[in-house]
Formats: structure tokens, C-alpha cells, sequence
């Protein structure tokens, strides 16, 4: 059963704190998209290295993009900073290139 623990702790790039509760793991991100299942790892790395950042109005949520890792061209992870410590809420893989993405 998912609870409020965290399936995972990491730093983003400004040295702030995000955690992955196992609940949003088991129940949302592994259930909407059942490819990420053994791709925790390369989740956590989008936020910690990532290859493009496309922020929001604050206190809206900041989507982390890496390239080449999990099961498609990009992943990406949409981390909320409305509390602390910040949260990763969803993380899916994507063919396409963020919007503002500039090899």
C-alpha cells in the first residue's frame, strides 16, 4: 500500500530538497505510465541533472526534461514547489522536445 513516505529524496539543481512520495509513485506515475515502473533512478536524476528546465509562474509547478534515459527520447518530471520540501507529482517519457528546448 502507497503511503506518505518518500519512494525517493534528491536535490535539484539549486540545492533545494524534492521528494517522491510512494504514494504519487505507486498510485499515479506507475499506474499512468507503466513503462517508468523500473525507471525510479533515471526520475530522480531528471531533477537532480538536468538537461533543460521549462519553469513556470511562480508558485506553479517547473518541468525537469533529460534526454536519452528511460523508455523514450526524453523524461521529463513536473515538480511542485507550492510546500516544502518541493515534490515531484508526475513524471512521464516524451518522443517530442520541450517547447522552449534549444540544441
Amino acid at each position: 500500500m502507497a503511503t506518505d513516505d518518500p519512494a525517493a529524496i534528491v536535490s535539484d539543481p539549486d540545492g533545494r530538497e524534492v521528494v517522491l512520495l510512494a504514494r504519487i509513485w505507486e498510485d499515479k506515475i506507475a499506474c499512468d505510465d507503466p513503462e517508468l515502473v523500473d525507471q525510479l533512478d533515471a526520475v530522480m536524476q531528471t531533477v537532480a541533472k538536468p538537461d533543460h528546465v521549462e519553469p513556470d509562474a511562480l508558485p506553479a509547478p517547473a518541468r525537469f526534461y533529460r534526454r536519452n534515459v528511460g523508455p523514450s527520447r526524453w523524461l521529463m518530471a513536473i515538480v511542485s514547489y507550492e510546500q516544502q520540501p518541493a515534490r515531484i507529482i508526475a513524471a512521464l517519457a516524451n518522443r517530442k522536445d520541450p517547447k522552449r528546448w534549444k540544441p
